[in-house]
């Protein structure tokens, strides 16, 4: 009986160690309602930019003193996607960050990106994370544009 109860222990140790954390945007998960996902942006400091959202879609939050803006792509109050915009001044400090971003992820996340695209001034990291793709993209052709964006995926029915 007392090798019964270790073993039945040890299969649920096992199974709790075993699952994955959800699919987030920085700690936030993708299971967040639409109103509890901006309930803790604006708990974070950042303010909703109703200029820039478009209502029933997309929310648009900035925050005084950060180097993003975060855009939050929903449906029926359901989170689908999340889009960091950088907004630097050359080339080279798009590069260095792009670089950093990968390389943060590529540790977090224990995995190697998929490189579909990797030049100088365009370059693209995708993460398969979990329930989500993590997608790191700069794009330095007229300006410095670099972005990185946290989409779910479909889920199968």
């Amino acid at each position: 009986m007392k090798k019964i109860a270790l073993s039945l222990l040890a299969v649920m140790v096992f199974a709790a160690c075993s699952q994955k954390a959800p699919f987030n945007y920085r700690g936030l998960p993708f299971t967040l309602t639409m109103t509890q996902f901006t309930d803790s942006m604006l708990a974070r400091g950042f303010a909703v930019d109703s200029a820039a959202s478009d209502s029933g879609r997309t929310l648009v939050f900035a925050k005084a003193g950060e180097r993003y803006r975060v855009l939050a792509a929903y449906k029926q109050d359901k989170v689908q996607a999340v889009q960091e915009t950088y907004s630097l001044s050359t080339n080279d400090s798009t590069r260095q960050l792009w670089q950093q971003l990968r390389d943060g992820l590529e540790k977090d996340l224990e995995a190697w990106p998929d490189c579909p695209i990797l030049k100088d001034d365009h370059k693209v990291a995708n993460f398969d994370a979990s329930d989500g793709i993590i997608s790191v993209i700069l794009e330095n052709t007229y300006r410095p544009t670099l972005t990185v964006r946290y989409l779910v995926k479909n889920e199968k029915k």
